[in-house]
């Protein structure tokens, strides 16, 4: 059961990371930035790649250690 909650930490991170470059209904249905800010903009879409790389980091040290 972890490795499945890792795996998908993972997936869900790259995908975070994805949402600076990739503008869709599914990406936008995946922006952190929308549940934490009042109003999102184009600016504040720049707060999903630095969460989604701190959730990559923490699930692949997870993973690997």
């Amino acid at each position: 059961m972890d490795l499945v909650v890792t795996l998908g930490g993972i997936v869900y991170g790259t995908m975070l990371v994805c949402i600076a470059f990739f503008r869709n209904g599914f990406t936008e249905a995946l922006r952190v930035d929308a549940l934490i800010v009042p109003e999102p903009t184009d600016a504040t879409r720049m707060i999903n790649p630095g969460i989604g790389l701190l959730l990559l980091a923490y699930n692949l040290y997870s993973l690997l250690g």
